[in-house]
């Protein structure tokens, strides 16, 4: 079902007020932002989520993900599917490592360094996969000397896995055998990657619609993520991955993602493979450099500071131990901020982290001693917010480092320019050209027969390319599912192992049991707290000649057998009542066997005293020989023991 589709239903999907509020609680729990997302993909994941949990609508879902925390980790499990593999599409790992490689090595001076990113890594498989390429084309020692890999995800947990380094056999099936037996060790039932070689692989948090790109990158590989996002994020992403690149930088992609719109900024390489290259001469984006600031005198620092105060330009200073330090009237009437504001923690504040997130932008400048900008930041403040129909602020923002006379940072300054009125000037600028194009469409009706040629042939390849585009959005979808499959089809293997490994255990645990009742030797008899049978062993049956199935759950008193239970009862009710019953107590009794002969028995009663028949009795009957009865009246007196006469020992 297409969104669309889910609109018009009176499904869950249907309510977007109802899926914003899940992605927004994500957000505020997790960190990700996932608005780029594709609507289709992410009404699929989450009603899977709520299928699982009979949650009916939204608004039950939110009320599970606010009472159940860990909800918020088994969603976004769902949401990023984690399918991966070391050498995955072999067809194309083969073209890097033969075309891609070399002429990356070709364009490096010798002893240069070489930089790899891997976005989207998940557990790791593909940066490990681009270390075994690497090593084999430079050599250990070259490669431990030269390379660096950066391996990013928005996934904490699977990063966790991938630093690890450390997979189950079936992970790593797809590796050659020489190579496994040069990358990998052996540890336990899995394989883990070199140790030494696994350093020059730097796991990191990244967010690729929102973090700084890194820079300078020789090869990047973004395979099977780009497909998640909608257009208008993945135009966004794109021209971020652009300017991480070198200038000679390559590009690989997955096999269902397609550059149909970006021929300006990469050229393919090899385009059944998803190989690019980025094209050379194409400018990276300017950096606003910030003037050095003024020295600060006491004779000016009065006017200096009303200065600021007054200023039209809305301004923050935030010191270097993280607290506000200065809020002009501006900033205070934008953001609703107070002097009392003034020397609170920063990221205590709302602007921290709205409209866009200051913070990781101080900690950039605080890294770099480079201004950070971002533009067209749309902004609604408290001054507005009674007022639902009220229009944006547009925000121009700067993040400046704060230095003293001895280039000492000692701050940050945080500016934020009302563009509106530029933004809309700019605006009504494209309309009137407009308005100016269908005037000047009139002046050129004498040219109406070829201008109708050109729009027939216009709108034929319009046509074309819309084809085009839902031929590859189609095939998006479907590599979609076929990523949900294989993470499904994973996660039934991990259960199917744990219940094979399981059962061998408790077979072995009953085979066990089994042995240890036979090896005794005498009839052996477990009772519950009710004197009823939970265990009839094999020398029970050899006397009395009663299954184990037809004993098992029946009162003792009510069994068909020879022993005298009725004499036997008062003395293992007084034990099964006893709170301190003793250890052991013995009696004699005369009995029949199953041939209907008389015996002489003794029973030995002990307590059960843990498990779930705690409370039980455990009797162990056996036979008294002939020579031992002749015996017992000369070592009594010529008394004899008695019918029923318990023999308490304390252990």
């Amino acid at each position: 079902m297409t969104e669309r589709d889910s609109d018009s239903t009176g499904e869950p999907g249907g309510d977007q007020e109802g899926l914003q509020e899940v992605l927004r609680l994500l957000h505020a729990s997790r960190g990700i932002d996932f608005t780029g997302y594709k609507r289709s993909t992410l009404l699929r994941r989450i009603s899977r989520r709520m299928a699982a949990l009979n949650a009916r609508t939204y608004a039950d879902y939110c009320d599970l993900l606010e009472l159940h925390p860990e909800e918020f980790t088994r969603l976004l499990d769902s949401l990023l599917i984690n399918v991966t593999g070391f050498f995955r599409d072999p067809a194309a790992w083969e073209v890097v490592a033969e075309r891609v490689v070399p002429q990356i090595l070709a364009g490096k001076a010798p002893g240069a360094p070489i930089r790899v990113w891997s976005t989207g890594c998940a557990t790791g498989e593909e940066a490990y996969t681009l270390a075994i390429i690497l090593a084999e084309a430079l050599g250990i020692p070259a490669f431990q000397e030269r390379v660096k890999i950066y391996a990013t995800d928005v996934d904490e947990q699977a990063l966790q896995t991938a630093r690890t380094g450390v997979y189950a056999e079936r992970r790593v099936q797809d590796v050659p055998p020489e190579l496994r037996d040069r990358f990998f060790e052996p540890v336990g039932t899995g394989y883990a990657f070199r140790r030494d070689l696994r350093r020059q692989v730097i796991f990191g948090r990244n967010d690729l619609t929102r973090d700084a790109p890194i820079s300078r990158i020789d090869l990047l590989t973004f395979r099977n993520t780009l497909m998640y996002f909608n257009s208008e994020t993945q135009r966004s992403v794109l021209r971020r991955i652009h300017f991480s690149l070198a200038d000679s930088g390559y590009l690989l992609l997955g096999k269902a993602e397609m550059l149909v719109h970006h021929g300006s900024l990469f050229e393919p390489v090899d385009l059944r493979k998803r190989v690019f290259r980025k094209l050379p001469g194409s400018p990276p984006p300017e950096r606003r450099q910030a003037e050095p600031p003024e020295e600060l005198t006491a004779r000016l620092g009065v006017v200096r500071a009303a200065a600021l105060a007054a200023g039209p330009v809305a301004q923050l200073a935030v010191g270097v131990d993280g607290n506000l330090v200065v809020a002009n009237t501006r900033a205070q009437h934008l953001f609703g901020l107070s002097s009392s504001d003034v020397g609170r923690p920063f990221r205590d504040l709302e602007i921290s982290y709205r409209p866009v997130e200051l913070r990781s932008m101080i900690d950039q400048v605080e890294r770099t001693l480079r201004p950070q900008e971002v533009q067209g930041a749309q902004w609604r403040g408290p001054q507005w917010q009674a007022d639902t129909d009220a229009t944006f602020v547009i925000l121009d923002i700067c993040v400046v480092p704060l230095l003293d006379r001895t280039s000492t940072l000692v701050g940050f300054g945080i500016s934020f320019t009302d563009v509106t009125s530029g933004v809309r000037l700019r605006e009504e600028l494209e309309h009137a050209n407009e308005e100016l194009e269908r005037a000047y469409q009139d002046v050129q009706s004498l040219n109406e027969e070829l201008e109708t040629t050109n729009e027939e042939l216009q709108s034929t390849n319009e046509e074309l390319e819309t084809t085009n585009e839902e031929l590859q959005s189609t095939n998006e979808e479907l590599e979609t599912m076929n990523e949900e499959l294989r993470s499904t089809n994973d996660e039934l293997q991990d259960i199917n192992d744990a219940l094979r490994s399981r059962t061998e255990e408790l077979h072995h645990t009953k085979t066990f049991f089994e042995s240890v009742w036979e090896s005794l030797g005498h009839a052996a008899l477990v009772l519950d707290d009710e004197l009823r049978v939970i265990v009839w062993s094999q020398g029970a049956t050899e006397l009395w000649g009663l299954r184990a199935d037809e004993a098992q759950g029946r009162h003792l008193a009510t069994l068909p057998i020879g022993l005298p239970a009725k004499e036997l009862l008062p003395s293992l009710q007084r034990m099964r009542r006893s709170p301190a019953p003793p250890l052991r107590s013995t009696f004699d009794v005369d009995a029949v066997n199953r041939l209907g002969h008389s015996l002489r028995l003794e029973v030995d009663a002990l307590p059960l005293r843990q498990g779930p028949a705690s409370g039980g009795i455990i009797l162990l009957v056996n036979r008294v020989d002939a020579a031992e009865k002749a015996v017992s009246p000369s070592a009594d007196g010529g008394k004899g023991r008695p019918p029923v006469s318990p023999a308490v020992e304390d252990g």
